[in-house]
């Protein structure tokens, strides 16, 4: 069983976000062989066509490690019905400059957490579109669209009994949608 490297994108930037806490809950629920690692997406400089020619370091940086993971999780909080500009901007600092867009043939997986009724569905939906115009391999089911409540964790940070199996499925899910994604590079 090989191992895969796991590039996680948590578009909220909050210490107290809701999605790094799903995203750190649904690590724990992934096999061994999948070594997650949360990539900075907050100290990218907004992307400028202006600097295509001479790519700040911090954006090289952040291409590196886009080349250097196999896939990736993007959990997505929702903004005005839409995906948060720091995510966004990261996937354009990915995508450029023209010609070197290391999201490319890249398995992805979205998810997203939310304390109101539909989750993340809107953003989910604008992310996915997204994506796809940079050729990213998206898992498209199950979808998720996760609505917080009082009782979605454990103190210990686990996802409470409600919701557990559900995600548990999921990551089954990604698991074998990444295996498989890999597997046809």
């Amino acid at each position: 069983m090989g191992k895969y490297k796991i590039g996680v994108l948590v578009g909220s930037l909050s210490k107290n976000s809701i999605n790094r806490k799903l995203a750190e809950a649904l690590v724990k629920l992934a096999p061994e062989n999948f070594e997650f690692k949360f990539l900075d997406i907050g100290s990218l400089p907004v992307y400028n066509y202006d600097n295509d020619g001479d790519i700040p370091a911090a954006a090289k940086s952040f291409k590196q490690a886009i080349a250097e993971t196999d896939a990736f999780l993007m959990v997505t909080p929702e903004y005005n019905r839409s995906v948060p500009s720091v995510l966004k901007n990261a996937i354009d600092t990915g995508s450029r400059p023209w010609g070197q867009n290391s999201w490319a043939g890249k398995p992805v997986a979205i998810i997203g957490a939310s304390i109101g009724p539909c989750g993340t569905a809107i953003a989910q939906g604008h992310l996915r579109a997204s994506l796809a115009c940079l050729q990213m391999r998206q898992m498209n089911l199950p979808e998720a669209y996760i609505t917080i409540t009082d009782d979605f964790y454990n103190a210990d940070g686990t996802i409470g009994v409600r919701t557990a199996g559900f995600l548990k499925t999921w990551m089954e899910s990604f698991v074998s949608s990444v295996t498989k994604e890999v597997a046809k590079a």
